[in-house]
């Protein structure tokens, strides 16, 4: 790799140039820096965006999706609602295999976005059969993916009431200023065009001093991230939490983020503030964070678009799938929980929940990462649920600094049977098979894993 750049203008002014030698030798950086272009693009097909989903006469929209696109829709619908804008309709996001949070899923009533990439993924792909199943009119889907995926060809098939093609060399985790997040954001109410304008005005040498910051803080030992965020604004610490961590956790090293809406600091914290004046004032935010996030992989030394270890979850999953029935993982009390916590963690570390339960345990799972953090003198501690985290923070767990302690919460009773159209299993037991595909993961790379049974998070407590 080159010398580090005299200045965060001359890193600026290179990562602007797409120049691939800020990163190490064999970086994919040459199809992933779309992004920096999006902002000016979407601007430009904004009124045609707005124009189009003023035509759709649902008050619901369901995306059904996984990853860094999913992740920034939630952020945008979440803010919307934050900050009480009067237009726009309800956006519901599934981004989950859970059954239970499957079936409530309002599919009937909505008009349904499909979102994946790759066309190929095998979360969006299952969901999208199970929507059809529940909702038959093909002009009410519409389908955000790749050139040329198979997605885009099945849609086309099928007569979808429209195709979003994106284009190809973004990333999902940069994608949200792209048709992923903004054809969702058109839905919602958003100005498209202020969006991407408020984007255009951010000032990125500055940008790139907050990357240059957080990542000489984890090279000093200062390696957890406190995003900070407002109670009421507190979903966009999710969006954060994956691009660090999927783009900055692997080699061992990586900004550990911890989304908080609190002041939580420590000899091992990085502290990273985000305020929002307006739902609007997201376009800056996610394109700020997007350069220092790149800058920071220079700092780092390591490859800001790739995700080596992404895949090894997925991989184990598709050999429980193929060996049905699913094999029988020990699992642990909650009440020794606490006991194994005291046991494993060392200054340093970090605690991962890992939660394989239906959605709408956030406040619990909020409430046991402060009593862990609490227990264990404001230790770094994250949260999130599975199978989401597969395809952005699991990447840290694997990839990063060997500090993590995970605790797998798994569902104890019986999931209830909600099939997926064409697969010999139904959505119970693909979640369940995830979970034991990311527990052979973290076990194969040494990690500190305890698997508990639980049906709330709140047994922990």
């Amino acid at each position: 790799m080159s010398p580090a750049p005299a200045s965060a203008e001359e890193l600026a002014e290179r990562i602007e140039a797409r120049d691939a030698s800020l990163w190490p030798a064999r970086n994919v950086s040459a199809n992933r820096l779309g992004w920096l272009d999006e902002p000016r693009e979407m601007e430009r097909a904004a009124k045609e965006l707005e124009r189009w989903a003023a035509t759709i006469d649902q008050d619901t929209v369901v995306l059904l999706g996984m990853g860094g696109s999913s992740l920034g829709t939630a952020v945008l619908a979440s803010i919307r609602d934050a900050f009480g804008a009067p237009s726009g309709r309800r956006i519901v996001v599934c981004d989950t295999t859970d059954p239970t949070t499957v079936a409530a899923t309002p599919i009937e009533d909505a008009f349904v976005l499909v979102s994946s990439k790759s066309g190929t993924t095998l979360e969006p792909n299952v969901l999208f059969a199970h929507a059809r199943q529940r909702l038959k009119d093909a002009k009410r889907y519409a389908v955000i993916t790749d050139p040329g995926t198979p997605l885009a060809a099945e849609a086309e098939e099928l007569g979808v009431q429209r195709i979003f093609i994106n284009r190809p060399d973004i990333g999902g985790r940069y994608s949200v200023l792209s048709h992923f997040g903004l054809v969702p954001a058109a839905l919602a109410g958003y100005d498209i065009g202020e969006l991407c304008g408020r984007a255009l005005e951010v000032d990125r040498i500055a940008a790139v001093e907050i990357g240059i910051e957080m990542a000489n803080a984890a090279l000093e030992g200062r390696d957890k991230v406190t995003i900070l965020v407002e109670e009421a604004h507190k979903d966009f610490g999710l969006w954060a939490e994956q691009l660090l961590a999927e783009s900055t956790g692997k080699q061992g090293r990586g900004c550990i983020p911890v989304p908080t809406t609190q002041d939580e600091k420590g000899p091992d914290r990085h502290i990273l503030p985000i305020r929002l004046g307006s739902a609007h004032e997201l376009g800056a935010e996610f394109f700020r964070l997007e350069l220092a996030t790149a800058a920071a992989g220079h700092v780092l030394g390591i490859d800001p678009f790739d995700e080596p270890n992404v895949a090894e979850s997925k991989a184990n999953t598709g050999r429980v799938l193929e060996a049905l029935p699913l094999p029988s993982l020990e699992t642990a009390e909650p009440e020794t929980v606490s006991g194994w916590l005291e046991e494993q963690v060392v200054p340093g570390d970090y605690v991962s929940i890992q939660a394989y339960l239906p959605y709408g345990s956030e406040d619990r799972l909020e409430a046991l990462r402060r009593s862990i953090r609490d227990a264990h003198g404001g230790m770094a501690v994250t949260a999130g649920y599975g199978p989401r985290f597969l395809h952005s923070t699991g990447q840290l767990h694997k990839g990063g600094p060997p500090s993590v302690v995970a605790l797998q919460l798994v569902r104890r009773s019986p999931q209830p049977e909600v099939p997926i159209p064409g697969k010999p299993y139904d959505f119970g037991t693909l979640i369940a098979a995830q979970a034991i595909g990311d527990h052979e993961s973290l076990v194969a790379h040494g990690r500190r894993v305890l698997r508990v049974a639980v049906d709330d998070p709140a047994e922990l407590l």
